[in-house]
C-alpha cells in the first residue's frame, strides 16, 4: 500500500487515492501474511478489511483497490462497502491486451 505504483498511476489518470492509516495498514498486512497466504480466511480477518473499507468510504472514496492477490479471496464485491477493483484481474487483462492487442479479452484471448 505504501509503494508508488497505484498512487502514481491513479494520479496520472486524474484520480485521487487514499490509504488506511499506518496502524490499520500494519494490521491488514499482518492478516495478509499471517493468515491469508496460509489459506486461513476468518470472519475476524474479513471484518477488519470491511471496517477499513468502510472508513475509506466515510472519507469519500468511491471504490477500493484490492491490491494484493489474496484479498479478493477474502473480500468479494458483495461483502465490500465499496465497489472493488481486483488488481490481479485488472493486471491480467492489461497484460492480455498488451500481448494480443487492444481488442483482446483477458478471459477469452488466445493466440491463433
Amino acid at each position: 500500500m505504501e509503494g508508488p505504483v497505484y498512487a502514481t498511476q491513479m494520479k496520472a489518470s486524474g484520480l485521487d487515492s487514499r490509504f488506511p492509516e499506518v496502524d490499520e495498514r500494519a494490521h491488514l498486512n499482518s492478516i495478509i501474511f499471517e493468515d491469508l497466504v496460509k489459506g486461513r480466511f476468518t470472519s475476524d480477518a474479513r471484518a477488519a478489511f470491511v471496517a477499513a473499507i468502510e472508513r475509506l468510504r466515510a472519507q469519500g472514496c468511491d471504490a477500493v483497490v484490492l491490491g494484493c492477490t489474496e484479498i479478493p479471496l477474502l473480500i468479494s464485491p458483495e461483502s465490500s462497502p465499496l465497489p472493488t477493483l481486483d488488481s490481479t484481474r485488472l493486471l491480467a487483462r492489461a497484460a492480455s491486451r498488451r500481448a494480443f492487442g487492444d481488442g483482446a479479452r483477458g478471459d477469452a484471448a488466445r493466440p491463433t
